[in-house]
């Protein structure tokens, strides 16, 4: 015999993280997450678990057997099916009282009032133009933004409305340029500009293959992914939502910082003016390994 769905039940436990009036709060939050396959879906799980009453989630791909893997929705059972759409499926078993609003890829005609009635803004998209996009309205709408660097160890940042976006202070080559007329060279150079600024502010290197990243920088292959190193980024995605929702300060800044799981650390951005020396070896590295050197 099943059990009748109780919110205040489902959320008791939560209760000492949070107060009582706080979890109201997360119940009625509304929350836009752009992406739910592997980030994304991660951050998703863990606001559905946390009781947030009410998600806007959108995705353009179905789930493949290569996302079996890292993210979190991904089954056997869901396998072929639209990301956003097999996700707020499963989110409906855990909470069933919750609304989700589900886009596919019309999202960008729906971006305006998505972003507009959401406490903050999740990017769990790998596309930059998608990026560019998110930011540009949440920047017109005051809406914060969290997300997360492409790096082989646990990131976060949080982007506030008065702050620079990734496209200014990581010097992507974009600024002019509609977010759907970005040529394959500015995609290029905005991804070498992010890689630069991981290599840079954090230990990453010392936990990849180096030879199969500068593959991956060149373009000659995908993106290399990992089940702990993506769901520990949802999760701190997640802390960050609960955080906006709440009005608590944020654990993060727009420049962020790096979990590094294998040392027990946290690591933070280097000083500017070591950076700046540190810049131009960096990018040397960085060509070597892209030429396969």
């Amino acid at each position: 015999m099943s059990t009748a769905f109780s919110y205040a039940e489902f959320t008791t436990r939560n209760i000492g993280f949070v107060t009582t009036d706080e979890q109201n709060t997360l119940r009625n939050a509304t929350v836009f997450i752009c992406g739910t396959g592997g980030m994304g879906g991660a951050c998703v799980f863990a606001l559905a678990r946390a009781g947030v009453g009410n998600l806007i989630l959108a995705d353009i791909d179905e789930f493949e057997v290569s996302n079996l893997n890292r993210q979190a929705f991904a089954f056997q059972h869901t396998l072929d099916q639209h990301k956003a759409e097999a996700t707020g499926k499963i989110c409906l078993t855990i909470n069933p009282e919750m609304n989700i609003t589900i886009h596919g890829e019309d999202w960008p005609e729906h971006v305006e009032r998505a972003v507009g009635n959401s406490a903050i803004v999740v990017n769990g998209t790998d596309d930059l133009g998608a990026s560019l996009l998110l930011y540009r309205t949440a920047k017109q709408h005051g809406k914060a933004v969290i997300d997360a660097y492409a790096s082989p160890l646990p990131s976060i940042f949080v982007t506030q409305p008065g702050d620079n976006a990734p496209e200014y202070r990581l010097g992507y080559p974009t600024l002019s340029t509609p977010w759907n007329a970005l040529s394959d060279e500015q995609r290029n150079e905005a991804f070498l500009r992010e890689a630069e600024y991981v290599v840079l502010h954090s230990t990453s290197r010392h936990y990849i293959d180096l030879d199969l990243a500068g593959e991956v920088a060149a373009g000659t292959r995908s993106r290399m992914s990992f089940a702990p190193m993506v769901l520990t980024t949802g999760n701190l995605m997640a802390y960050e939502v609960i955080n906006a929702i709440l009005g608590r300060k944020p654990g993060a800044d727009c420049r962020g910082w790096f979990f590094n799981p294998y040392a027990g650390r946290v690591e933070r951005p280097r000083n500017g003016l070591i950076a700046a020396v540190l810049r131009p070896i960096v990018r040397r590295f960085l060509g070597k390994k892209m030429a396969g050197q």
